[in-house]
């Protein structure tokens, strides 16, 4: 190999470990906020979320980015599941404040 050919390899290998270290941040910094939605979703009963998470956060480590698109999807519509199970709790505890009434416990 010539002197060209060995710089434009070195300057390819370094582009690579790059791309390769910004994807893994990439992935650490998804698998920190799922690891975060785990959490939260535990708190408030949410399971399959939980669930969920938990199943993102593994195709994170493997950085399997179909996997982790799957979850996302599937993420997005069990949390649009809960948040209007939420949403009716809510208007109902107003309903019953506003007719008088106390919040059970």
């Amino acid at each position: 190999m010539d002197l060209v050919q060995l710089q434009r390899q070195l300057v390819d290998y370094r582009t690579s470990l790059y791309h390769e270290r910004a994807a893994d941040h990439r992935f650490q910094r998804i698998d920190a906020l799922v690891h975060q939605l785990k959490g939260s979703s535990s708190s408030i009963g949410a399971q399959r979320v939980r669930k969920l998470c938990i199943v993102f956060r593994n195709n994170c480590e493997a950085q399997n980015v179909e996997g982790c698109l799957n979850c996302l999807q599937q993420v997005k519509h069990e949390y649009s599941i809960v948040k209007t199970k939420l949403e009716s709790m809510f208007q109902l505890e107003q309903q019953i404040l506003t007719a008088g009434g106390s919040i059970p416990v």
